[in-house]
């Protein structure tokens, strides 16, 4: 393990690479433990690098068998170590370069580079993985063109899998032995390097494109699983017809493949015509996946896919630009979602997850620019800020500057960076160009850390029919950020009367007081440039209520003056859906501020029912939009009214607060609630359509309401349920509501299930995770014994995942435990994971990223905790980077 005190990289210190590598051509000869890959490297000095300087290639735990220069060989001991190789060479090129380098696949536990997941060989190159493979020049500004020839038994691997199209494959005479040559025509940076060899099944398909162009495209699985690839196939091909439609992008290979592994550190990963995916992305069956596993295939299918242009085709020139390739893609495939589903409900769950992981990220000691300016260990910076806010940026872009210039802004970008690896800058000048906007300070989203705050002071002058809106924002101190610059925040509005009309917005000219321009007023879209600005609209004739943020137009907390009874007038009838749905979260937010300080203080909670009465209005008309209106009934979480509060936090009140608002609404939506309940009785056949999950997602949220006022007729109707269900959905459903409910009832359906699906690890995921997050204090010795069961496995990520990182993330009462047990737990597997596989330890160690907002006892538990971890003798880069970055003043 690489346990070297790493030296910051900072963006600053950016200069071109010395070399480029035009070609590379592998020979990888897959042979268990003694795996050898030849690399012969066409290299040239860059006119841009450094003149004289040596030649300097990367390497990680590598060894080097042979180094041949120009057909000469070299002396290893004086040329290469593990962890890089060094030549001086004279002249400016080309020069070949061969090497050799020696592989254990299979010893292998990082998971990066080339590795063995079951008895199949793949590779996972990204960020830095392709080092571990062969010496090279790893950075993503490095663009060369591949040719890899692969060589295996045709009994272990008669499946060899490569970038690009396939120009070669037989049979080695006299060997049992057989190769495929594979050639991607486009230069593309050394992460996206990819290689399988196994013994896999393959579900086969085509698509013609636009052009007429015919591609073929496979998924291979594990055999035995071909029927669960179908949905997978399915979105892919929806993937690449939208992009076409949409953003102009056609696929360039004549093949597409995806391999679906069980042993993967992230979701998947976009090499060029060759993605790799965590087999959860791509496996499903109704009786094995739930609806959300269907929706994240189809959005992880297309994300990988939508990378063929925005990553592949053009990259990033370093690390500190990830965001350039993974926000914009995010904002792709939340776009294809959107327009293959419900839009609002789409854009609903997307804020819940950026709310939920990356707004803490932001207030803690782990906030970090969209595009940060130093890192440590960049696998640390695959991070919810690069992902989801830097697709809010995108969402913002676009709402600034309209469809027209946005689209005309996307056609530019690719016409003028293919093939390059480029920069935020190279980007955001394509939208200024086609919009005539000055996107200077718009480029700070990029370069400043931190969830703005919003606040919104209003005031109603009747007798001058006049509307006024001061908006404030404000940006809170981050680590090395102690000044804040104001942001362009776009802030859709409009008003609505107290009977539920639209107002029209009237606003005066620009240059006055108060005034907007008049595309602004037209669109209800006002740019917040400064750290104040009035707004004033005219001819009002009755009071409004503002409906601020439409669709959640830009990523900031809001606080606003709205009272709770308009707040239930815009969840009655305002025309925006999201404001609809953020009406109801506002209005339970406040009744649970209010229910924990109670609880503090040792004061009976408040009982206001006008929000479950104005949620059982909503449900009156439940056919309306059953998706919606699950989101509706689905309260702010423990998580939600935590980052609420943001000092001093109690989670075992929070847990109580909460659990009282849901037995509140259960109680008094109980007979509204088994109406519906009754109403939406599963259809005879399964469909992972849309409107059916949106109906199956409402029944089961009656379902944990009705449990929650009464829970022995919710848990004999959730029995009934997981006997009856015909799919994963409704099982999993109820097995969830059991699973609060003490009991006899809870352990046979746990055991039942775990017997009826032991033989699928996806599954029995499910089944760690959902143990893992009940918020009882015997759980902690659950989940200790669960890590003893022979379906555990702590060098599976998925499996690590499931139990340790659903109990760190999912169990707030528990993890938070007043005695620093959970925190122990946590801080134990992190220590023995990092021997491992210090991507995963890292991850899971970042659950203590708003360990500071806690009450002062638990805050010193989970301080004590990350200082053992940083007292290990031999962490790995990847956890001491997150630990110290966590203890951080």
């Amino acid at each position: 393990m690489r346990t070297d005190l790493a030296l910051p990289v900072r963006l600053s210190d950016y200069r071109a690479p010395d070399f480029l590598i035009d070609e590379v051509r592998l020979d990888a000869h897959l042979n268990g433990s003694d795996t050898r890959v030849e690399a012969v490297l066409s290299i040239r000095r860059n006119p841009a690098g450094r003149p004289g300087a040596p030649l300097v290639l990367d390497g990680d735990e590598l060894e080097p068998l042979s180094v041949e220069l120009d057909g000469v060989t070299q002396p290893l001991g004086d040329v290469a170590r593990p962890d890089r190789l060094t030549l001086d060479v004279a002249g400016d090129g080309p020069f070949e370069l061969r090497v050799v380098t020696r592989l254990d696949p299979a010893a292998n536990t990082k998971l990066m580079g080339l590795y063995r997941s079951g008895s199949a060989y793949c590779t996972q190159c990204e960020a830095e993985g392709f080092r571990r493979i062969t010496y090279f020049i790893d950075r993503p500004d490095v663009l060369s063109v591949y040719t890899t020839r692969i060589e295996a038994d045709v009994t272990e691997a008669p499946v060899l899998l490569g970038n690009g199209n396939l120009i070669e494959s037989g049979k080695i005479e006299n060997t049992s032995r057989h190769y495929a040559i594979w050639q991607d025509p486009w230069p593309k940076p050394c992460y996206l390097f990819a290689l399988v060899g196994g013994d896999l099944g393959v579900v086969e398909d085509s698509l013609v494109t636009a052009s007429g162009r015919l591609v073929k495209l496979g998924i291979y699985v594990e055999h035995g699983k071909e029927d669960r690839a179908g949905y997978a196939m399915d979105a892919l091909k929806r993937s690449m017809i939208w992009d076409e439609k949409a953003f102009g992008r056609e696929y360039d290979l004549d093949v597409f493949n995806i391999v679906a592994v069980s042993d993967f550190n992230m979701g998947a990963m976009e090499n060029k015509g060759l993605n790799i995916f965590n087999d959860k992305y791509v496996l499903a069956l109704p009786q094995t996946a739930t609806d959300i596993d269907y929706a994240h295939i189809e959005g992880v299918i297309a994300h990988e896919y939508f990378h063929n242009w925005t990553g592949n085709r053009i990259t990033c020139r370093d690390w500190f630009q990830l965001c350039l390739k993974e926000g914009l893609t995010v904002f792709r495939d939340q776009e294809f979602s959107s327009d293959e589903r419900s839009r609002p409900v789409k854009r609903i769950m997307d804020v819940r997850t950026l709310r939920a992981a990356q707004f803490p990220e932001d207030a803690g000691p782990l906030a970090h620019n969209v595009r940060p300016e130093t890192y440590l260990e960049i696998n640390n910076f695959y991070t919810p800020t690069v992902y989801e806010k830097g697709a809010e940026i995108i969402r913002m872009l676009k709402l600034m500057i309209g469809d027209d210039a946005f689209r005309r802004g996307m056609d530019l970008y690719f016409e003028r960076c293919d093939g390059t690896a480029a920069v935020v800058e190279d980007f955001l000048s394509c939208f200024a160009e086609t919009s005539g906007r000055d996107l200077t300070k718009f480029k700070r989203w990029y370069t400043q850390a931190g969830t703005p705050s919003l606040t919104v002071k209003s005031h109603y002058d009747a007798d001058a029919h006049r509307f006024t809106l001061d908006f404030e924002q404000t940006t809170a101190p981050t680590p090395g950020q102690p000044a804040k610059e104001a942001l362009v925040i776009p802030i859709a509005l409009g008003l609505i009367t107290e009977d539920g009309q639209e107002m029209a917005l009237v606003t005066p000219d620009a240059g006055s007081p108060g005034g907007a321009s008049r595309r602004e007023a037209e669109r209800g879209v006002f740019d917040l440039a400064e750290p104040r600005r009035q707004i004033i609209f005219e001819d009002v004739r009755s009071r409004p209520i503002p409906s601020l943020l439409r669709g959640f137009s830009a990523p900031v907390n809001v606080h606003a003056t709205t009272s709770d009874d308009d707040l239930l007038i815009l969840l009655a009838h305002d025309s925006d859906m999201f404001n609809r749905w953020q009406a109801a979260q506002t209005c339970a937010t406040r009744w649970l501020l209010r229910a924990v300080k109670a609880l503090r203080a040792g004061e009976p909670i408040p009982q206001d029912t006008r929000l479950a009465d104005a949620l059982e209005a909503v449900v009156a008309r439940f056919e309306q939009d059953p998706a919606f209106t699950a989101q509706v009934m689905l309260l702010p979480t423990e998580s939600d009214i935590a980052r609420e509060i943001s000092t001093d936090v109690d989670p075992d009140a929070v847990h109580q607060a909460r659990k009282a608002l849901r037995r509140l609404v259960g109680e008094r939506l109980s007979t509204r609630l088994k109406t519906v309940y009754d109403a939406l009785a599963p259809a005879r056949a399964y469909s992972p359509d849309a409107a059916s999950a949106g109906r199956r997602a409402l029944r089961n949220a009656a379902l944990d309401l009705i449990a929650a006022a009464d829970p022995e007729a919710g848990g004999l109707m959730a029995e009934a349920q997981f006997n009856a269900a015909n799919n994963m959905t409704d099982q999993i459903g109820a097995l969830a509501v059991l699973s609060h409910i003490p009991g006899n009832a809870r352990e046979a359906a746990l055991d039942s299930f775990f017997r009826a699906h032991a033989g699928d690890a996806l599954v029995v995921d499910k089944w760690f995770a959902l143990q893992a997050t009940i918020p009882e204090r015997e759980t902690l010795a659950r989940v200790r014994r669960l890590m003893t069961h022979h379906a555990f496995s702590a060098t599976n990520p998925n499996r690590l995942r499931s139990l340790i990182g659903s109990f760190a993330g999912g169990n707030q009462t528990q993890f938070n435990a007043a005695d620093g047990s959970g925190y122990d737990l946590v801080a134990d597997t992190v220590i023995d994971v990092d021997r491992k596989n210090p991507q995963i330890a890292a991850r899971l160690l970042a659950s203590f990223r708003s360990w500071r907002s806690l009450e002062s006892k638990r805050g010193a538990l989970a301080e004590a905790a990350l200082r053992r971890v940083a007292g290990q003798p031999e962490l790995s880069p990847d956890v001491r980077d997150i630990v110290e970055r966590s203890l951080r003043q």
